[in-house]
């Protein structure tokens, strides 16, 4: 039976954003943001974010980013995007120059349970490799259960950092998740076990 007649395709694929794409990934960040965490924030702040509020950010991010080590990929069903992810140096103030960081990855809500975010993850960390990071860090919100559990199968372990935001309509508290980056594949031997 071909794959296309139950709905699958082997056209998947992640690539590097380019400028056009801008306006894809806010639409795409807009919908996950309003299906992903409508009980975290505030309905203004969800109405407030549109596509047309987040192109220009979003423009700079894949023409313009701030550094060289700051990029964003795009994943794609055919020719449509349909999830992103964004990586560069980790900000966190215990960073090392090596620590990088998953800054942001979204699939859209009509497209998951196809493989994309995986692929999304796993594009991001080889190209932290090529930058010569040797970590990965990303924060989530602390009751996000299916991206905790997706992170936690990854490989991603919470590794106790918090931080926490609020403000008169806002308080969220996020928890960090972070592996290292072997070389390759293959996992590193533990301390004291045959290799």
């Amino acid at each position: 039976m071909p794959l296309d007649v139950l709905g699958l395709t082997d056209d998947a694929s992640v690539r590097p954003a380019v400028p056009a794409d801008a306006n894809a990934v806010a639409a795409i960040m807009a919908r996950s943001y309003r299906s992903d965490y409508a009980d975290a924030l505030p309905a203004s702040m969800l109405a407030e974010l549109t596509p047309e509020v987040l192109v220009p950010g979003w423009s700079g991010a894949i023409g313009s980013p701030p550094s060289a080590g700051h990029r964003v990929l795009v994943a794609c069903s055919g020719a449509t995007v349909v999830g992103y992810a964004a990586v560069g140096p980790s900000p966190d103030e215990d960073a090392g120059a090596q620590d990088g960081e998953l800054l942001a990855l979204e699939v859209d809500p009509m497209n998951r349970r196809a493989g994309h975010a995986s692929r999304l993850l796993a594009a991001a960390a080889d190209l932290l490799r090529e930058q010569d990071m040797v970590a990965l860090r990303t924060w989530l919100l602390d009751d996000d259960q299916a991206r905790r559990a997706f992170l936690t199968s990854a490989g991603l372990v919470d590794d106790g950092a918090r931080r926490r935001y609020a403000d008169a309509d806002l308080a969220l508290v996020q928890v960090r998740f972070s592996a290292l980056l072997a070389a390759d594949d293959t996992p590193e031997p533990v301390a004291g076990e045959p290799e």
